[in-house]
């Protein structure tokens, strides 16, 4: 008798398409593991406040850009144009950041978890899911304010994804397990409530719509500060490198 095939199999592949994740490892060693002191690392921590800035500015600019070249085209196009914005900086903010935000379950698979801690695959399921909201609930905010895209709950939107993308270089690109711990609890998660605010006040549909992504944001603190603890509970903030000892 033949062997069912898991359906996994082939819903997987396409979430992790969509979402950009690299399903297998690649040769890391954790930030910590290479740590020669516990001295804090100010070029990392320049790096991480430079870029995120600059990943504000041009998602920021971007909504400028649009602001000035879609006034006048037909409805429908404009409409066309939002959606397509909105898809893409959900789904792919990253692109507009100058750190490594690749995608990667390296540092999830290499660290010690708690028992509750989701599998895998459900981080990019979920994230989709998540994305889905964040376009609707934007273009319900995008359309009430007249189709500006230069307003300050949209504003507020582009910092909270550039944050949550240097929160992703700083866990799942360089495994600094002790810096993500503060960084995602003052960046993703109170951004997430600041911009649910924001939309709420503007398009009470739209807030309601965000709720699932802070409480997300809020499970997924838990699972960063239970990660952390069991694996060494270093210093909340980006150790200084021994160069000699990175692979």
């Amino acid at each position: 008798m033949a062997e069912k095939s898991n359906p996994l199999n082939k819903v997987e592949p396409l979430v992790n398409s969509i979402m950009g994740v690299q399903t297998e490892d690649v040769k890391q060693r954790r930030a910590s593991e290479a740590a020669a002191s516990k001295a804090i690392d100010w070029s990392a921590l320049g790096t991480y406040v430079g870029g995120t800035a600059v990943q504000m500015g041009a998602m920021i600019a971007a909504l400028g850009l649009l602001q000035l070249t879609t006034q006048g085209l037909p409805s429908r196009v404009q409409v066309g144009i939002a959606i397509v914005f909105f898809i893409l900086v959900s789904i792919r903010s990253r692109v507009f950041s100058p750190l490594n935000n690749a995608r990667t379950r390296t540092t999830y698979s290499n660290v010690s978890r708690p028992g509750w801690a989701p599998p895998p695959l459900a981080f990019p399921i979920i994230w989709m899911s998540i994305g889905v909201l964040r376009v609707i609930a934007s273009y319900l905010v995008w359309q009430a304010l007249g189709q500006s895209y230069l307003s300050l709950p949209l504003v507020l939107f582009m910092v909270h994804l550039a944050l949550g993308d240097t929160w992703n270089t700083i866990f799942t690109v360089e495994g600094r397990l002790g810096a993500a711990v503060p960084m995602v609890l003052v960046g993703p998660l109170l951004s997430a409530v600041v911009v649910v605010f924001a939309y709420w006040q503007t398009v009470a549909l739209a807030g309601q719509l965000l709720l699932p992504m802070v409480i997300w944001l809020g499970v997924a603190s838990a699972l960063v500060i239970a990660i952390w603890q069991l694996n060494g509970a270093e210093p909340m903030y980006p150790l200084k490198l021994d160069d000699s000892t990175l692979s």
